[in-house]
Order: C-alpha cells, then structure tokens, then sequence
C-alpha cells in the first residue's frame, strides 16, 4: 500500500501533467507563427488558375473549420483537446483532404520496425559486450572490441549513414538505396523478405552508433563495480567468474541501462529523422520532413504529440519498473 501511495500514484500524477503541458505547448507554438496555413493552402489552390472570390471566401471559412481556427484562441484550444480526445488530428495539409491520423498510421509501422529491432538489438550487444570488456580488460579482444567501437562512437551519424550508402548502394549495389519495401503490399515471405532488404542498411547504420554507446556506458559502469569491495571479496572467496559477472556486477549496472533503454522505445514515436531521410525511408521522421517543407502544422502537431505521449509513457514504465531492478525502491 505504501509502495502504491508513495511511489506509483506520483507518478501516474506527473506522467499526466507532463502529457497535458507537452500537448499544450504543441497546440500553443505553432499559432505564434507569422505563416498562416490557411492562406498558403489558398495561395497553392490559386496559383493556377483564377477563382470566383466569393468561392475562395467559402473556401477559406471551410479550411478554417477543417484546421481548428475558428473563433477565439480559447475556443480553438477547447476544439483540440476535443478532437484529440476523438483520436482526430484533423486534415493534412499537402495531401488534402487525407486525415492525419492516416498518414501517421501509415508511416508508423515502418518506423516501430526499424527502431525497436534496433534498438533492442543495440542495447544487449552494447550491454554484453561492455560488461565482458570491463570485466575483463587485458584480454585481446577486449582491447580490439574496445578500439573499434570508441573510434565508431564519435564519428558523426550523418557520415557513417552516408558512407554505408556510398559502399552497399553505390560502389557494391548489394542494398537498395531508397523506400521500405518493393511490390504490393501483401502477407507473403517474397514482400517479408523485401522488407526486411531495404530495412538493412538503416538498421545497421542506427545499429553502429548505438551499440558504440551502450558499450561505452557498460564498460565504464562495469570498470566501476569491478573496483568495489563486495565484488573483490567474491573473487577471493574463488566464486565463479561467470556468476560473478552476470549475478554480481551486471546486475547492479543494470538500472540506469534500463532507463536508457526505457526512454530510446519512448523517442520510436518521434522517428528517425535523420535515418530515413538519408535512405528515403517511409516512416515517421520522413513524413515529419515532408510535413516542415510543406507547412503542414496538422502532420507536426500530430507527430509531436504522439512523441510526447511516447517519452512520457516510456519514462512512466522505467520508473514503475524499478522495484523490479532495485529492492531498495521497494523497501523504502
């Protein structure tokens, strides 16, 4: 009882501040631009041919209506908890009169795919990998492993996504260069398969970097708790390294691990930006591209709430995970 009072209902509390004020600010930012979406949308409508101008009032009073900006800022505010509350992120702006939500559930799958296979995959490669290094310091491989990756680690992501590009699209064209998938969509193991091709390089280029990261993190976690007296006196007491090792110093590095894990499946939601901008991925970052270019604040808004729900959700999860990693969270 104490454990629900004291520590989950908390946080339940501040998960749900942290959606509302995230929600808020995302309602609240893009009305103090200068461009109005109204009249770029007008502005592209007229820009070939010439129009009655009491249809382009009509016009712009219904577009108004579509985008949630009739009345007064208060009033619109109220229409976008409701029509969020409705899962109804209203019209996209340059694939009109397709619905956000549509284009968010399209592309949202491609993302979820590439980032959580990598981002699982990263994290026990980079958590194996660092613990046994730290661990064991002076063996060979060790100091190779250790080489390598702290030379990948502060290589900018832009040049190693770039450069995988260059060898396996261009040089040696193993991997296709741009989409997620080639033919119809369909459930068969030729279109699987196909998914899982175009999905390499991107997942290997986030795989680089992350994995790099991790390791650095469990090596220097490892490195420590190797040092403290408790794990020093296992070792005089002949118990065996491998019990030492994952019973002893990878359990008590485990809980910031966790978090950064925890956290890396809220930001999913947000996209690889960058990643499949570079490998013309269809996924979430892609469509936030497409969205910034073409001033479609409906497709922003849509994709930055769902972050912040994501992140917010996420973090909720690692703390409410904690008890589970850390007996002192429950006895406290």
């Amino acid at each position: 009882m104490t454990l629900l009072k004291e520590y989950i209902i908390p946080r339940l509390f501040q998960t749900v501040v942290v959606i509302f004020v995230g929600i808020t600010l995302t309602f609240f930012i893009p009305r103090l631009s200068p461009i109005s979406p109204v009249d770029q949308m007008l502005g592209r409508l007229s820009a070939f041919q010439v129009q009655d101008p009491r249809a382009v009032m009509q016009l712009r009073e219904t577009l108004i209506d579509l985008y949630g900006l009739e009345g007064s800022i208060f009033t619109q505010y109220f229409n976008y908890w409701k029509r969020l509350l409705q899962f109804d992120l209203g019209p996209s702006f340059y694939v009109f009169p397709t619905p956000v939500a549509e284009l968010i559930g399209d592309a949202i799958w491609w993302t979820v795919g590439l980032l959580l296979v990598s981002t699982i995959i990263s994290w026990f490669l980079g958590l194996i990998l660092g613990t046994m290094a730290g661990y064991f310091p002076d063996r060979v491989w060790s100091r190779v492993l250790d080489s390598v990756l702290i030379t990948i680690y502060p290589t900018p992501y832009v040049i190693l996504a770039i450069l995988l590009v260059f060898l396996f699209a261009f040089i040696f064209p193993i991997f296709p260069l741009v989409g997620g998938a080639s033919g119809r969509a369909e459930f068969t193991l030729s279109y699987l398969v196909s998914i899982l091709f175009h999905g390499f390089l991107p997942a290997l280029s986030l795989l680089l970097g992350a994995t790099a990261f991790r390791f650095i993190i469990a090596k220097a976690l490892t490195t420590t708790e190797r040092a403290s007296d408790y794990v020093q006196y296992a070792e005089m007491a002949a118990l065996p390294k491998r019990k030492i090792l994952f019973f002893y110093v990878a359990r008590n590095t485990l809980l910031p691990q966790v978090t950064d894990l925890g956290l890396s499946f809220g930001t999913i939601f947000g996209g690889a930006l960058i990643t499949e901008v570079i490998f013309s991925y269809p996924g979430i970052g892609f469509s936030l591209l497409l969205g910034i270019n073409n001033g479609d604040f409906n497709l922003i808004m849509g994709i930055t709430v769902l972050s912040v729900i994501g992140i917010a959700v996420a973090s909720l999860i690692v703390d409410l995970t904690y008890p589970l990693f850390d007996p002192r969270v429950r006895y406290k």
